[in-house]
């Protein structure tokens, strides 16, 4: 199995464009990082490179399908600093509360299933 990646705009996590929040996705770094990196190089000399690189970049680079921006809304957790997810922390307690609760839905289902009314709604709908 390829994990093929391409480098998408994505406008929905970007100020201007999405053209660093799609560099930043791209090699999984946080957003805030590029555009730091970006504006640093802007303004240490590099301003030409920089707007003609960001304004062809805005012009190539496609926008991010809304297929593959669901996709990413999956957990994922960083191991660096300036990777891109959540804290080891954040990500436990986020599949904790998931955990919660599906054992709620789970109980809830499992309370109907054992219920007189349920049971009778069988017996009916077998007739």
């Amino acid at each position: 199995m390829t994990n093929k990646r391409t480098l998408y705009r994505n406008r929905r996590a970007g100020k201007v464009a999405g053209v660093c929040a799609g560099i930043a996705e791209y090699f999984n770094l946080e957003t805030w990082l590029v555009r730091v990196a970006v504006v640093s190089v802007f303004l240490l000399g590099g301003s030409a490179i920089i707007f003609v690189g960001y304004i062809a970049l805005w012009m190539i680079l496609d926008e991010k399908p809304v297929e593959q921006q669901q996709e990413a809304a999956d957990l994922s957790v960083k191991k660096k600093v300036w990777q891109a997810g959540e804290p080891a922390k954040q990500a436990l307690q986020d599949v904790s509360s998931r955990f919660h609760t599906l054992e709620s839905r789970l109980r809830a289902i499992e309370t109907y299933v054992t219920s007189d009314q349920y049971e009778l709604k069988r017996q009916i709908n077998n007739l």
